[in-house]
Formats: structure tokens, sequence, C-alpha cells
């Protein structure tokens, strides 16, 4: 959430609050295999409004959502679509943002730069990825030059090869020193989550699927109590005798993260 604070010579930008649904795994066993994902962004959404109830829905300039695979029910200018799917007024206009991995991030800065030249005073912006719906690289038709023309490597299009070429370049980046990392992130997220940093940034969300009617309430990925010795067991499907594996990368994801602001009324709260 970002809110401008006006000087004489300069608008700065205040992110003021945010929400996100719980992380879901990818894939037909995942909570959220048979949830839309632009129910997702509208149920964080609604959330934000219902937490600053003193912003009047129409005072929000911009709805920026971000999707890597923009089709389906990521498609459509999903910015856009969520916000009058959330209730936001008619004036509201929103847009979609694709930057792969750093889209969301993409619509914050894009968003705050706005409100720091004035052409925004309240956004919101965040992403949403449903990689069990849409899997990275559904219907994509990459042009043959790419390759014939030496564009890019072609490792490039996958992004464990390139993880495995950072290694190559990073040679100090050993798979003992991420494996390590990946264990320490487990043991930080379940300490933040024992200690209740987690749920105040969770928005529950009701659930479908063949079992019947379910509700998310935490995240569904993380695995606290994974070791070392769990992770170098790992196969590394990327090269032979590499260093990336499923432990030590970022899982498939099923995920939404807006945010937003009222303006005016400067807040410095953050999640």
């Amino acid at each position: 959430m970002s809110v401008p604070a006006s000087t004489s010579s300069q608008r700065n930008v205040v992110f003021v609050d945010g929400i996100r649904t719980p992380f879901g795994k990818a894939g037909p066993k995942g909570m959220y295999a048979d949830t839309r994902a632009d129910d997702l962004v509208v149920k964080a959404i609604r959330e934000l409004l219902r937490k600053n109830p003193n912003l009047p829905p129409e005072r929000i300039d911009e709805v920026a959502i971000a999707a890597t695979t923009q089709t389906g029910d990521q498609g459509l200018t999903i910015g856009r679509t969520s916000a009058l799917l959330a209730g936001l007024p008619r004036s509201v206009p929103g847009f979609a943002i694709d930057r792969m991995c750093a889209g969301a991030m993409t619509s914050v800065t894009t968003t705050g730069s706005g409100i720091g030249f004035g052409q925004y005073d309240v956004v919101i912006a965040g992403g949403v990825e449903h990689m069990g719906r849409h899997p990275m690289g559904e219907g994509v038709d990459p042009n043959p030059r790419f390759l014939a023309d030496k564009l890019v490597d072609p490792s490039a299009l996958v992004m464990g090869n390139t993880a495995e070429n950072l290694h190559d370049r990073f040679p100090s980046i050993t798979k003992d020193r991420t494996d390590a990392y990946a264990v320490a992130s487990q043991n930080k997220y379940d300490a933040a989550k024992k200690a209740g940093f987690i749920a105040d940034t969770l928005v529950p969300v009701a659930t479908k699927s063949a079992a019947g009617w379910g509700l998310a309430t935490e995240d569904e990925p993380p695995r606290p109590g994974t070791t070392v010795e769990d992770l170098a067991k790992l196969k590394t499907p990327f090269r032979p005798a590499g260093r990336v594996t499923a432990g030590n990368a970022a899982g498939l994801n099923d995920v939404p993260q807006p945010r937003s602001s009222p303006a005016r009324t400067p807040r410095t709260n953050s999640a």
C-alpha cells in the first residue's frame, strides 16, 4: 500500500498496508487446484478494503496486478477485472504487468513512481501466480530467431539451467551453501510462524476440490524440520551432478499479493 506525503520540493511515497492469501502448492493436489486466480486477487483486495475502512473505494486511482502467464483466469487485463470483481467503482482503472518473477515488484514500483510525480494518490498493486492452473510457459511460442540468430543461450529459456549457469559463474556459491541457506530459510519461517508474524499477513480463502469445500488459513509449501542431510539426497534435474534441486530452489506456488493505501492519511504500518 502506498501513499504520498507532499512537501514543497518532493512527493514521498509510503507503503501503508499489505495482505496475501496463503501460499498453495501448484498442481492437482494443491489446495487451490479448483480455485480461480482472479478470485484469489479479489479476496486480497477485499481484505485490504476491510482493513482500511476510512478509505473510500472511489479514491483508488489505479489497480496494477502482475501475472507471468496472462491467459485464462489470469488474463483479460487482470488489474481491471479483479478491481470490478472486488466491488471497486467502475471509475477505478486497472492494468496488467508481465515481468516474470519481478512482476509484482514492478507493479509496486511503477505505480509508486506514479505517486512520486503526482499521477496517483492511492494505488493497489501486487501480483498473482497460479502455476497449478497455468504452468509457466503455457501457450508460449518463442520466436525461432532467439536460437537461430543466437540472441540467447538455449539454457536461458529454462530457469533451472540458468541457476546452474550462475553457480558456474560464482563457484563460491556451492551446493552445500545453498542447501544450508534453504534449511535456514525453512527454520526462520517456522520461527516467524510460531511467533505469530505470518498469520497477520494472511487472509483466509474458501477452497473447493473433489473432496468438498475447505478453508485455506496457512501456507501449504513450507517444510519445517528439513535438514541439510535431507536436501543432500535430492536429485539435480537440470544437470548431472549439478547443484540446483527441488529443496534449494523456489517452489511452484499459487498465490496473489496485492497492496494498497488510503490517500493523504499517511501511515507507516507495513506487512
